[in-house]
């Protein structure tokens, strides 16, 4: 699949016909392969949206048509115009899908006329994704959350004295820190390094907070993956991050389900007091001085390893998108699942990081491609009845061209 620039996109979507409502899946990397391969096994249509082709997504055989759009939050106002214009070419109005922060709050914010938005308001989004705001509502509900300090509320001198070094600096929404320092929280271990970071972000603009390092239990943090109607019922699979690189904080990489019902239930009742329907991962890690899980994030949107509820048999992505349509859609009997990123995994084994947590019949299965049809695993990216992804995210990685998505 080519990766159009923007009229040569506008031109082949004005051309092409289709049955369904298409979706519009942005950005196009690892999460939005996921996406588009969970709504390619019902038949719906998919059009990547990105800045670059260089993610993983373009050439899956499960994207019908990829291009470029103006990145939201390059001109946030231009990549509405974009949006607008291209559902203009469609026979029936596309539905969004917001694959990182800023693509899913440029979607919710600008409301592109013709284009369904499977998930609450900008307000209510806002919300979530504010942890200030997020953390607020754990008070209120009794859910364990870090300690954090607001810094606009607070002395930062005084925040320091009550959680003690080292400690996190986190933003109250990540996007806006990630573009400014390249991540979306910073380990301080000491006063100097922690005033320098108060001082980038007065001198951007940002709201941070100070928060506990919270002593982590590695290898027990877990998410609710949850898909939650506006009516009716949650969809909602646990996940176990039982590896991430780097290990203990990093990445997911290796992903089980697993029965948390402690862990749903508190998920489900922040997303719902906050009003929130839509995709979301409620993020917990297991807190060893309380002894508990402590809920730090929750994102309102597709992630990573969206595939492991699919797998699993919560196809959360086809869910919003029947609510959406008015498409049939019935969710299969929970299994058991796992989900593994290779690209991730990989470099830790070879490192001698850790002991592999795969068997050698899951090794079989992945080399031989059986695992695709039978069994409970799953992957991220590498498929060999959908190979270009990973071919191109050789291509893309030894020949030196950059694509930044936190995923």
């Amino acid at each position: 699949m080519a990766f159009h620039d923007f009229d040569a996109l506008r031109d082949a979507l004005a051309d092409a016909e289709f049955d369904r409502p298409p979706a519009f899946v942005a950005n196009a990397h690892v999460t939005g392969v996921s996406v588009a391969r969970a709504l390619d096994a019902h038949g719906v249509p998919v059009v990547a949206l990105d800045r670059s082709g260089d993610g993983a997504a373009p050439p899956s055989n499960a994207v019908d048509y990829a291009g470029r759009v103006t990145y939201p939050l390059d001109d946030e106002a231009g990549f509405r115009e974009d949006v607008e214009e291209l559902a203009a070419q469609l026979d029936h109005e596309p539905v969004a899908f917001g694959c990182m922060d800023e693509w899913a709050l440029a979607f919710a914010e600008t409301e592109p006329e013709g284009v369904r938005l499977p998930f609450a308001d900008s307000e209510t989004m806002d919300a979530v994704l504010d942890k200030s705001s997020l953390y607020e509502t754990c008070e209120e509900l009794g859910v364990p959350y870090p300690e954090t300090y607001r810094l606009s509320e607070v002395d930062p001198a005084d925040a320091a004295d009550e959680l003690g070094f080292p400690l996190v600096v986190k933003p109250a929404r990540k996007r806006e820190f990630e573009e400014a320092v390249g991540t979306n929280v910073i380990e301080v271990a000491d006063r100097e390094e922690y005033l320098d970071v108060v001082e980038m972000a007065q001198e951007t603009g940002i709201e941070v907070m100070a928060q506990e390092k919270v002593p982590v239990a590695r290898g027990e943090d877990h998410s609710l993956a949850s898909y939650v109607p506006e009516d009716g019922d949650p969809l909602a699979v646990v996940g176990n991050a039982r590896v991430r690189a780097p290990l203990g904080y990093g990445t997911s990489c290796v992903v089980e389900r697993v029965d948390r019902p402690e862990i749903e239930e508190r998920a489900l009742s922040v997303i719902e007091d906050a009003g929130y329907h839509g995709i979301s991962e409620a993020e917990f890690v297991y807190d060893r001085d309380r002894d508990e899980f402590v809920l730090l994030d929750v994102n309102t949107r597709p992630w990573k390893w969206i595939s492991m509820p699919v797998q699993a048999g919560a196809n959360l992505p086809m869910a919003a998108y029947a609510d959406a349509t008015g498409a049939d859609y019935d969710p299969d009997p929970t299994r058991d699942a796992r989900w593994v990123s290779l690209e991730d995994y990989l470099p830790l084994l070879a490192g001698g990081e850790l002991a592999d947590v795969l068997s050698t019949d899951d090794w079989t299965a992945l080399v031989s491609g059986d695992f695709e049809t039978s069994g409970d695993l799953t992957t991220a990216v590498y498929r060999p009845s959908d190979p270009a992804p990973i071919v191109h995210r050789l291509d893309v990685e030894f020949g030196g061209r950059d694509y930044y998505c936190s995923c």
